[in-house]
C-alpha cells in the first residue's frame, strides 16, 4: 500500500515542555552515535501529542537526532502505526477486521463507521470529531468483536452498542472500555469455570479496564501529564513501587561522565540535540575561503563525516582539522545549527575531540579504519 504525507500541512511541531524532557531521556538511552535508534519512540510520542503525525513533526525529530530528513520519513511511511492524515479531533476509531472479529460481526461495525463517521476509511466526520479505519488483528480475539479507539480497547461489541459508544464520545463522556456485553474480562460468556475463590476480592473491573477508568485519558492526547516523566538511567528517581509502597532509589546513570555535571556522554548529547536553549548563544567561527596550500585535510577521517557532510563544511568555510579542533562551545553550536539535515551531528559524533587528535598527528580507530579502507 502506498503511504503518502497529507497535502495539507501544519507550518511547525514542538513538543510540550513535558514531552520534550520525555524525548530527550529516551535519546539519552542509547549509546553514543546511536541515538537514531530513539526514532519510533519520538515519532510516536508526536503522533500522540499532536494525533498524527506531520511532515514538520517527523523532520523536527530527524533534527533532534541528526537524521537526514529521508531516513525519518522511511520510517514513518513504511509503520501502519503512523497516522500520515489528520484523525478525529475526538477519537480515531481503529476496527478489527481479521478471522475472529469477521467472523462476530466486524462488518456490522464498519457499516457503524460508515453511517456515522464517513463512508471512506482515513476520512473525517463531516464535524472533524471522528476517523476510522480497518486494522489488522488486535489480539482480543476471545472478545470479538471489538475495536480500539485511543488509547483502549472496546470489546464484545454489537451494532447498537458500537454506536451507542461513538454518541457518549459525541456528546464529551468516556465510555467505560473493555467487555460491553457484561463479561469481566474474556471468561467464557456462562461465567467461570474454575478459579471461582477469586472472584469476590476482584476489583470492579478487570486489571486493564480498572486502569483505563482510573486514569480516564483513553482518548486524551499526550501531553506529558499522564504519568511522572521519570528516567531512572538519567539519576531521576522512580514512582513509588506499588508492591513496596516506597520509592525506588535513583540510580546514577551507566557510563563516563562527560562533564562537571555528572551527565553521561549520551545524556549530554540528548541535551545538546533536543534542547538548544541550554547551550550558550551560538557565534559564527572564523573560516577559510580555501584550503591551504598544503591541500584540505580529509575530514572524511572523523566519525560521522560522510562525503555529503565533507563537502557542506568545506561550503561553510572549514577545510582542516585544525579549524575544527579549535572551535569554542559557541562557534561548535554554531556549526551544529548549520548542518542543514545533520542538525547536532557535530556535538554527538565529538568532532572537535577527533579534530583534536587528528590535527596533531595522531589516529583514532575510526581513522585507522577509513586509512584501511575499511570505511567509505
Amino acid at each position: 500500500m502506498l503511504r503518502r504525507l497529507h497535502p495539507v500541512q501544519p507550518e511547525s511541531f514542538e513538543f510540550t515542555p513535558a514531552n520534550l524532557e520525555w524525548a530527550r531521556a529516551q535519546i539519552a538511552k542509547y549509546p553514543e552515535g546511536r541515538q537514531a535508534s530513539a526514532i519510533i519512540p519520538l515519532l510516536w510520542r508526536a503522533q500522540e501529542q499532536e494525533g498524527w503525525l506531520t511532515r514538520p513533526a517527523i523532520e523536527h525529530v530527524a533534527d533532534m537526532l541528526g537524521m537526514p530528513h529521508i531516513r525519518a520519513l522511511e520510517v514513518a511511511t513504511f509503520y501502519f502505526m503512523f497516522q500520515l492524515q489528520p484523525v478525529g479531533s475526538v477519537a480515531h476509531v481503529q476496527v478489527c477486521g481479521t478471522t475472529s472479529c469477521m467472523i462476530c460481526g466486524a462488518e456490522d461495525l464498519i457499516r457503524v463507521c460508515k453511517e456515522k463517521i464517513a463512508p471512506t476509511p482515513h476520512t473525517l466526520s463531516a464535524d472533524g470529531k471522528f476517523s476510522w479505519e480497518e486494522v489488522e488483528c488486535l489480539g482480543a480475539c476471545a472478545n470479538a468483536p471489538m475495536v480500539q479507539i485511543g488509547k483502549d480497547y472496546y470489546e464484545d461489541l454489537t451494532a447498537e452498542s458500537f454506536g451507542r459508544i461513538l454518541d457518549e464520545l459525541a456528546a464529551g463522556r468516556v465510555p467505560v472500555p473493555g467487555p460491553q456485553n457484561g463479561r469481566y474480562a474474556s471468561e467464557p460468556l456462562s461465567g467461570l469455570t474454575s478459579l471461582k475463590e477469586f472472584e469476590s476480592g476482584r476489583t470492579q473491573y478487570n486489571a486493564s479496564v480498572q486502569r483505563a477508568v482510573d486514569l480516564k485519558d483513553t482518548v486524551k492526547r499526550i501531553d506529558g501529564s499522564e504519568v511522572p516523566l521519570v528516567a531512572p538511567w538519567l539519576g531521576k528517581a522512580a514512582p513509588a513501587t506499588p508492591a513496596r509502597g516506597k520509592a525506588r532509589e535513583a540510580k546514577p546513570a551507566r557510563g563516563k561522565p562527560a562533564d562537571r555535571t555528572g551527565r553521561t556522554v549520551q545524556a549530554a548529547q540528548a541535551v545538546s540535540a533536543a534542547k538548544p536553549e541550554t547551550r550558550p548563544a551560538a557565534k559564527k567561527p572564523r573560516a577559510l575561503k580555501a584550503p591551504r596550500k598544503s591541500g584540505a585535510d580529509d575530514l572524511k577521517k572523523i566519525k560521522g563525516v560522510g562525503p555529503k557532510l565533507e563537502a557542506l563544511l568545506n561550503r561553510l568555510g572549514f577545510y582542516h582539522f585544525d579549524q575544527i579542533a579549535n572551535l569554542t562551545e559557541a562557534e561548535l553550536a554554531w556549526v551544529d545549527d548549520n548542518l542543514e539535515g545533520f542538525r547536532g551531528r557535530a556535538t554527538r559524533d565529538r568532532w572537535v575531540e577527533q579534530a583534536r587528535i587528528l590535527a596533531a598527528g595522531g589516529e583514532t580507530e575510526f581513522s585507522t579504519r577509513v586509512d584501511k579502507g575499511e570505511v567509505y
